[in-house]
């Protein structure tokens, strides 16, 4: 029976402080150059020496933690799990209003997991989008992956929908396809960035809670006790404003007889 040999390193794995779904590992130990090279080729990011994150676009980064810390174990690295990631790892939930509602939960995981995938492509200049363009409700693009056979693909969906629709043998039938179909709507190059796309993007670069842009800040207002407020004199601050704006002029809405 062969012993995996124990490695000089420890992963404390935790939600991230800034993301409702990220996970962060912190690496400690002679040997923590080990781990950090494991979890990047799973897909974490490094945002500060030995730190890395897992943010993703289906949200399902307290899954994939768990699944990271049982890879590092088998390879004799000591994991920790903090108690908030836990209870993020053990919570049931599902997709409101999910399009496939046949599938099983982790049916749902796959697809998410395969659009997951066609995000990280993008994102590391494997898949080369074309252009995209607006159907219906959602965004539609096509691309050409730029290793392997260099097949081509229309992409329907956004964030944890996305999935390869058609495949096509070159570019030129990929841009045809697409201009016949979304030739009223259609953009070159990739789609912007989805909401959730620039949160995992941001958490990706960063532990701190992004700044929030105030609007300019109205003049401080004095309060006192409602039964200390003073009604005013009406008719003296309208007079006093009619003294000084001569292009207004008072007029009575109502005849006096009129009122009840």
């Amino acid at each position: 029976m062969v012993t995996t040999p124990s490695i000089d390193a420890h992963v404390r794995l935790d939600s991230h402080p800034a993301h409702s779904s990220a996970v962060t590992a912190d690496l400690t130990g002679a040997q923590a150059h080990v781990a950090h090279v494991a979890l990047e080729a799973d897909g974490w990011v490094a945002v500060a020496e030995n730190i890395l994150v897992l943010a993703r676009i289906d949200h399902e980064e307290p899954y994939w933690a768990q699944k990271a810390a049982q890879a590092l174990n088998a390879e004799g690295i000591t994991t920790e799990i903090s108690p908030k990631l836990r209870e993020a790892i053990d919570e049931e939930w599902t997709w409101a209003n999910y399009p496939l509602s046949w599938c099983t939960r982790s049916e749902i995981r796959e697809v998410s997991n395969q659009a997951q995938k066609i995000c990280d492509d993008i994102q590391h200049g494997q898949l080369l989008i074309h252009a995209h363009a607006q159907d219906g409700h959602t965004t539609v693009a096509v691309g050409t992956y730029l290793s392997g056979r260099k097949k081509s693909v229309y992409l329907h969906g956004e964030n944890h929908l996305r999935q390869i629709a058609y495949t096509f043998d070159s570019p030129a039938q990929a841009l045809a396809f697409f201009e016949k179909a979304h030739g009223d709507t259609m953009s070159p190059g990739p789609a912007p960035m989805t909401d959730t796309e620039q949160a995992a993007a941001r958490a990706r670069t960063s532990l701190e809670t992004p700044a929030v842009e105030h609007e300019a800040s109205l003049p401080a207002l004095d309060t006192v006790p409602v039964y200390a407020a003073d009604a005013g004199d009406h008719d003296a601050l309208l007079d006093t404003f009619l003294d000084t704006h001569s292009d207004w002029q008072k007029w009575q809405a109502f005849p006096i007889e009129s009122a009840c």
